[in-house]
């Protein structure tokens, strides 16, 4: 409750100071941000045509209630009305680039333009001040998709059934007003309250975008279990995400992914492999009417794959109530909570180095930019940063510099300015070196004595204000303890934080410029040819 009662402003502008507040917050000086005592900006306007304005003024701030990309959301107090609302507010610092400022103000327009519908977050206003960007939506209070069927005495196919036909619903809707919501996954459906029967809502349209009938995108995004193979081929329309919705359904059937590797390139040629397992349990004893539905979700060509409407026809939807209500077994419960908790350590430890990047290294990044911009005009060539990728270490091809330059270029210059430099260079760090994963590890190993134990690993989660940590930390312990020592070593955390790939990227430009290079990577060992699409 260390937030209770102040702003979201207030917060932002004490993230800056703190190294570990804030999810990508810097306190160093930057020509990027707003706060640099040498070439101090205006504060950027995101938002256009809304007066900026004190939000403690409307509305009374209390304790945060979670983190994401880029914004962190707080539980708020409407002073009118007395309603309880969520705020997510997200700094201005952030904002690196045009790029993160459209994705901002392309979220509030979607969220506008979608009619009000029980299955998606409605947002009450969108405001702004020098420091932040603040969405004020409706609260849910039930907890992630996961975590409830989880928590829950028995799973069926009745249930999974009843969650399929939300999910669908909201994929209709989006693509009827003209959106591709292009990141559905688990973690982005909360249950408004607690009660058993509470509706199901989309929470998060950050990496969502209008489409017109026919039109392709090639942009990869997305989170890796979840993406469908013509993203990774880089030319995709709205049925990437019946894709992504027929991973969930075969997630909440089984506990696993049915595209899993050890590595992101591993989950790529998986995906574009395509095959999917139907005899691990308990698929032997799940209704053939709900595995040909996965089938035809999980088809590899977009034109065959059903569409929205005919998922919500489908016979196994269209008679949920007669679906089996026998629990799918312990086996899947099991699998599923493993899979929900270990996300949540990583996206902890994530979140920790994305904290030391922002306040550690972009520093060091000014410095950088001037010694690769060698003729001193302010923006840095193709060819300057491949001399300067040499003389610091940084080992790319030709391809991989050009790659990532178009990650970040936003408007096809062909070069970059300071702001999209930011942005490279904190993905080449990132790739770099495992000086991160020691940074995240020490944050974990609070005596400092080489191992993460029980009740630091208990610790560090409670500040997430997580109610079961004691459960939670056990069961990451029973799975990433390999050698059963009772504590987690150096070893066995970069063990876990490398295999696997479903936690959130610390920033779109790292899973932009990543997912870029991985789709070159594709390419070179033949698993994608682009030309054939």
């Amino acid at each position: 409750m260390g937030n209770c009662c102040r702003s979201p402003a207030a917060v932002a502008r004490e993230d800056v100071k703190s190294s570990f507040s804030g999810h990508d917050h810097g306190n160093k000086k930057d020509s990027a941000g707003a706060g640099g005592n040498n070439n101090k900006k205006a504060p950027i306007t995101v938002l256009a045509g809304v007066p900026k304005e004190n939000i403690e003024e409307k509305y009374l701030v209390d304790r945060e209630l979670g983190r994401g990309e880029f914004g962190v959301t707080y539980l708020c107090i409407d002073r009118g009305s007395r309603e309880l609302l969520a705020c997510k507010s997200i700094s201005k610092r952030k904002l690196r680039t045009p790029v993160d400022v459209d994705d901002v103000r392309r979220e509030v327009a979607i969220m506008r333009h979608l009619p009000r519908n029980a299955s998606i977050v409605s947002l009450r206003e969108a405001c702004e001040d020098d420091n932040a960007v603040h969405l004020v939506m409706e609260l849910c209070e039930g907890g992630e998709l996961f975590d409830r069927i989880v928590a829950r005495g028995h799973y069926t196919e009745r249930a999974a059934a009843a969650v399929t036909r939300t999910i669908m619903e909201v994929v209709q809707l989006c693509h009827k007003h003209g959106v591709i919501h292009r990141d559905l996954k688990p973690e982005n459906f909360l249950f408004a309250n607690k009660k058993e029967n509470s509706p199901l809502k989309a929470i998060d349209f950050g990496l969502s975008i209008f489409f017109k009938p026919g039109e392709k995108f090639s942009e990869i995004v997305g989170s890796p279990y979840y993406m469908a193979p013509e993203v990774l081929k880089r030319n995709y329309g709205p049925e990437i995400d019946i894709w992504s919705a027929g991973v969930i359904l075969y997630i909440l059937l089984c506990g696993v992914p049915p595209f899993w590797a050890e590595s992101e390139q591993g989950v790529a040629q998986a995906i574009l492999r395509g095959l999917i397992d139907f005899k691990r349990e308990p698929w032997p004893s799940i209704s053939e009417s709900a595995k040909s539905l996965v089938r035809q979700m999980l088809e590899p060509d977009p034109k065959l794959r059903l569409t929205a409407k005919q998922v919500l026809e489908h016979s196994w939807l269209q008679n949920a109530k007669k679906a089996p209500n026998v629990p799918l077994g312990d086996v899947v419960k099991s699998r599923l909570k493993q899979f929900s908790m270990m996300n949540r350590f990583k996206r902890k430890a994530l979140r920790v180095i994305a904290d030391f990047l922002s306040t550690e290294e972009v520093e060091g990044i000014k410095d950088m930019f001037k010694k690769m911009d060698s003729d001193n005009d302010g923006i840095v060539s193709i060819e300057e940063l491949k001399a300067g990728c040499g003389n610091f270490g940084f080992q790319l091809a030709e391809s991989e510099v050009q790659m990532l330059i178009e990650a970040v270029d936003t408007n096809g210059k062909g070069t970059l300015d300071y702001e999209e430099f930011v942005a490279v260079s904190l993905h080449l760090k990132r790739m770099a070196n495992d000086e991160h994963l020691h940074k995240a590890f020490s944050y974990f190993d609070k005596d400092g004595n080489g191992y993460i134990e029980p009740d630091e690993l208990r610790n560090a989660l409670m500040e997430d204000g997580a109610d079961d940590c004691t459960h939670v930390a056990n069961d990451i312990f029973q799975e990433v303890d390999t050698d059963k020592d009772g504590r987690i070593s150096y070893d066995e955390f970069v063990a876990m934080m490398k295999t696997g790939t479903d936690w959130r990227k610390a920033s779109r430009h790292y899973s932009r410029g990543r997912f870029n290079s991985l789709s070159l990577k594709l390419m070179k060992d033949g698993s994608v040819n682009l030309g054939t699409e």
